[in-house]
């Protein structure tokens, strides 16, 4: 016993402040070398304007701060807090679609007075937590009647965003769900039969599909089909990711961000204006920063050392990488416009806060783990 108390008293010394705050060095690091470039990039994108600069610094304050908090949590709390963290996050989806507030041409929004908040971020992280709740104590991989029960935890929550609609964020959900089913084991030959399924239900799809989201579709098959309507974001996009070269074009010397070619330049094509201005390298180094933050968090889910913890973390992981996958293949017509931001560099409050809550839940898994002896 007492072997063990002093390798326990020898890791604590040695992990100093990452021991006592419960913080990943290694994840820290990259995620604050992350926000540093968004911000160098977003103070170009949006034309040397300072004001949005300090908007996005007080942002990255408060998702910092509820990083911190979060992993002050252990993960007997956050699987004690799971169900309620769900039941509570479906409520409020549902006030959404009874009462919630329209911007935009969606009723994404819930007004609590106190504080205005969109629903769909907290599912972000509900979702994978409920579906790795309830395989937390199965046999794994998980039988048919475990994956139906799972697949209805994901289809619910998914299904009353897309009605908002915001499908971009309803498929990031089916995407969080779906690899904690992947990890814990979805048998190949089911996944082979889901994808026949999913491709085979494509004309239904269509058909419930609004308008917009029909011609997003069109629009990445064929931009230029219509240039100055549809097709101009994507088009202007790769016209400036193009421009950049190896080096980019300098530091706010970007044609197509600087001279307002391009849209929505802060916040969904924030990429592009990074591809224009820093060029391949520019784009290489936010690349590594992204991988290093995947590696992170699949190696604490390796490390963890129980079901629930190992399924939530891998999840959380290779979302993140989904993440910028569709942002970048979107702003470089490799996918259809979604409306997903990049993470952590585009100009953005809820799903900041979102995203470092996760990051959050990486850092309690991490840090909490019981010490065996040696």
């Amino acid at each position: 016993m007492s072997t063990v108390l002093s390798s326990h008293r020898e890791d604590a010394s040695r992990a100093g402040w990452q021991y006592r705050l419960h913080l990943d060095a290694p994840l820290l690091f990259a995620l604050i070398a992350t926000s540093g470039l968004g911000l160098i990039v977003l103070y170009s994108a949006g034309g040397g304007d300072m004001a949005l600069v300090e908007r996005q610094l007080v942002r990255l304050g408060l998702a910092f701060t509820g990083m911190l908090v979060v992993a002050q949590l252990s993960p007997y709390v956050l699987l004690r807090l799971t169900p309620w963290l769900f039941v509570v996050g479906v409520v409020f989806l549902v006030a959404v679609l009874v009462g919630g507030e329209t911007s935009g041409g969606a009723q994404r929004w819930l007004n609590l007075y106190i504080v205005r908040f969109q629903p769909s971020e907290m599912m972000k992280l509900a979702v994978p937590m409920m579906v790795a709740w309830y395989l937390a104590d199965s046999r794994l991989p998980p039988n048919r009647w475990q994956l139906l029960a799972s697949a209805t935890l994901i289809a619910v929550p998914m299904l009353m965003i897309a009605k908002q609609p915001d499908l971009g964020t309803a498929l990031l959900i089916a995407s969080a769900g779906f690899f904690v089913l992947f990890l814990a084991g979805l048998q190949w030959r089911l996944l082979a039969f889901f994808s026949v399924l999913l491709a085979a239900a494509a004309p239904v799809l269509w058909h419930f599909m609004h308008d917009y989201q029909r011609q997003r579709v069109i629009t990445f098959l064929s931009p230029e089909s219509d240039p100055l309507g549809s097709g101009y974001h994507v088009i202007q996009s790769k016209i400036a990711i193009g421009s950049g070269g190896l080096l980019g074009k300098g530091w706010m010397n970007g044609t197509q961000s600087q001279l307002d070619f391009l849209p929505e330049r802060s916040t969904d094509f924030i990429f592009a204006v990074l591809g224009e201005e820093f060029g391949f390298l520019g784009i290489l180094t936010l690349f590594a920063l992204y991988t290093i933050i995947v590696v992170r968090g699949i190696m604490i889910s390796i490390q963890a050392q129980d079901t629930y913890t190992r399924l939530l973390a891998g999840s959380l992981s290779m979302t993140f990488c989904v993440y910028f996958v569709v942002n970048t293949g979107m702003v470089t017509g490799l996918l259809p416009v979604v409306g997903l931001p990049l993470p952590i560099i585009s100009y953005g409050g809820t799903s900041i806060v979102t995203l470092m809550a996760g990051f959050g839940i990486l850092m309690s898994i991490q840090t909490h783990r019981k010490l065996l002896p040696t």
